[in-house]
């Protein structure tokens, strides 16, 4: 087994409707503006930017997200990765009651040097931070949408 590889699934419940949620996640530069662990956006062209994450353990990942579908029909938008983790992302939006499903899978290996080393100690530490990120992720969210449907 490859102690760096990691496999992630979060659900968010969200209170609004899909083509809301989906024009709010497709904006990624707009994402540390609602997600405190998404520190930066610096877009390159159309279809691929720069990324730097941080949450609650002390370091920074940094990658470069280039997309490989966005298809609002289906309420797909899935990246490619390169960088401190490599691999892929998609966000998948459906209706779910009077509200929205927004399920994250993400499939990566860890190339920062520093995680591979504490792979297998740390892997716990790891999935614990990822959870809490995707956790404040989802609350950054919903009161981004609180905070726009007041304004309208």
């Amino acid at each position: 087994m490859d102690w760096s590889h990691y496999r992630f699934r979060s659900l968010w419940a969200l209170p609004a409707p899909p083509a809301a949620v989906y024009d709010l996640l497709e904006q990624a530069e707009d994402y540390p503006r609602w997600w405190p662990q998404v520190r930066e956006v610096n877009r390159v062209d159309d279809t691929s930017g720069v990324i730097t994450i941080r949450s609650f353990l002390p370091y920074d990942m940094t990658f470069t997200a280039r997309e490989v579908r966005r298809d609002r029909a289906a309420g797909v938008l899935e990246i490619v990765m390169s960088g401190d983790i490599e691999g892929w992302a998609r966000w998948t939006v459906t209706p779910h009651g009077s509200g929205t499903l927004a399920r994250y899978d993400q499939v990566v290996v860890v190339n920062k040097p520093l995680l591979r080393r504490f792979a297998v100690p740390g892997r716990p530490v790891f999935r614990a931070n990822h959870r809490l990120m995707m956790r404040a992720g989802r609350r950054g969210l919903v009161a981004y949408l609180a905070d726009r449907r007041q304004a309208v």
